[in-house]
């Protein structure tokens, strides 16, 4: 079998590099490499030598340099496909949205109660040639018209991954396009600068889906201090358990079931314990609340099997009082994790002046309001994108690849001819940042996650060899 470029060969280097190529071109002598080209970067002497983009590789002996377009002209592909939406779209340089596309596997997770990854995998495998195409039509443009292509590489469910990162190569082998490595929470934290041009770092992030919960300090980009993370399931995790013992419609997914049910209940009315009460770290854990959910809804005879829509009226308000009272006290561990977070940046950042919430269960009108409470007392901003770019989509992929892109972290173009039993680099357990020294967790789950590197250290230790 053959290994892919450096997205593969990272795994094989005596030391940690970039997850994006840079075996040729660093960010520092990228702007020599302009100047020996006759362009002074960031100065404006015509049209076609202002603000221009990265140089791009054709391989590893050597580089050949061919300026693309000024950045703000720049458009880069994003694919995603890390769990259970096959999503792709196309973003310019200033921003623009040119076109996005989002398949759902709603029917799937219904049918399983759950991401199946096998069935999940066939389904992006299915999906993922016509995503892309109508994407591409919809911004009426064509493979030649993109400047590169980012995809998600990590983390998430390997098999999936795979097929979004062959696509990707597959497109840019055959256009001889750069091609970017994301960070799938890198990208629900950084598409919040589309949405929020005006924020700059250093700013806080937390970061909650299905697989994830994680609160950081991003200094810059591709360097961000972990200052919690869950230690065994995530908040979404928690939400989509509870609609499934509560016999919800999980098309809708658990979140949006869950606080829909929620507003017909009494969020006091069954005494939850807020977890990890004792612990004075910024660390999550939905374990123990997912278990006492789970008894009292067996306490209750509450039957799944039986829809939501075929209860009966006081069935009904059992499972809503449940709801609520989840919803309430999810969310509060939520509140006191990031009350403790902010405190720990702000020793480490003073300037700091948002706090940006993204990832699916950021969608949640619920939580937005209760953590708009929670950044009011302490002087930040809150910084939300849209529902529709805080679950996973292309946007993020996309826009993250050009923020790379723009100071030279890519690879160079995969083989046209790249066999099809490559085995390429993802990464389903990649940290994102380094962990806080009083952040620090001896949980087993988070021992054994480290896999790969951070994409912090990897930046760290490519920068050092400069």
């Amino acid at each position: 079998m053959a290994f892919s470029s450096s997205l593969s060969r990272l795994n094989l280097l005596p030391k940690p590099s970039l997850p994006y190529a840079l075996n040729t071109l660093k960010s520092l002598n990228f702007h020599k490499l302009l100047r020996i080209n006759g362009i002074r970067p960031g100065i404006s002497s015509n049209a076609s030598a202002a603000r221009f983009s990265a140089l791009k590789m054709t391989s590893s002996a050597g580089i050949h340099t061919q300026i693309s377009r000024p950045q703000d002209d720049l458009i880069v592909l994003g694919i995603e496909t890390s769990c259970d939406d096959t999503a792709a779209a196309i973003v310019k340089g200033n921003g623009e949205i040119l076109s996005q596309v989002i398949v759902s596997q709603a029917e799937l997770l219904a049918r399983y109660g759950g991401v199946a990854p096998k069935m999940a995998e066939e389904a992006h495998a299915q999906a993922i040639d016509k995503v892309v195409q109508e994407t591409m039509e919809k911004a009426n443009l064509t493979e030649r018209d993109l400047s590169a292509v980012a995809v998600t590489i990590g983390p998430g469910l390997s098999l999936c991954l795979r097929v979004g990162v062959q696509k990707a190569r597959k497109i840019a082998g055959s256009f001889s396009l750069p091609i970017v490595g994301v960070h799938h929470m890198e990208a629900h934290a950084l598409v919040a600068r589309l949405v929020e041009r005006e924020l700059q770092f250093p700013f806080m992030a937390l970061l909650i889906s299905g697989g994830h919960n994680l609160l950081v300090l991003a200094q810059d980009l591709g360097q961000y201090i972990q200052l919690g993370t869950t230690i065994d399931d995530a908040i979404g995790e928690a939400y989509d358990k509870t609609a499934k013992w509560l016999g919800l419609d999980l098309r809708k997914s658990g979140g949006p079931a869950i606080e829909e049910l929620a507003r017909e209940g009494d969020p006091e009315s069954i005494k939850f314990s807020t977890p990890m009460k004792q612990h004075k770290d910024c660390n999550f854990s939905y374990a123990g609340l997912k278990t006492q959910v789970r008894l009292a809804i067996e306490s209750r005879n509450i039957d799944a099997k039986i829809p939501l829509s075929s209860a009966s009226s006081q069935d009904r308000s059992v499972r809503a009082d449940i709801a609520a009272s989840f919803q309430r006290v999810a969310v509060r561990h939520l509140e006191e994790r990031s009350e403790r977070a902010i405190e720990w940046a702000l020793k480490i950042e003073p300037s700091i002046k948002h706090l940006v919430v993204s990832g699916g269960v950021a969608s949640n009108k619920y939580v937005r309001s209760q953590l708009t409470e929670v950044v009011r007392k302490k002087g930040l901003q809150l910084v939300c994108p849209p529902p529709s770019l805080c679950t996973d989509n292309g946007v993020m992929v996309a826009w993250t690849g050009l923020e790379h892109y723009r100071i030279g972290r890519f690879d160079p173009p995969p083989p046209a001819d790249e066999p099809e039993d490559t085995l390429y680099d993802v990464r389903p357990r990649w940290p994102l940042g380094e962990e806080y020294v009083e952040g620090r967790s001896v949980a087993r789950s988070l021992r054994t996650a480290r896999i790969h590197p951070s994409l912090t250290s990897i930046i760290q230790a490519s920068l050092r060899q400069q």
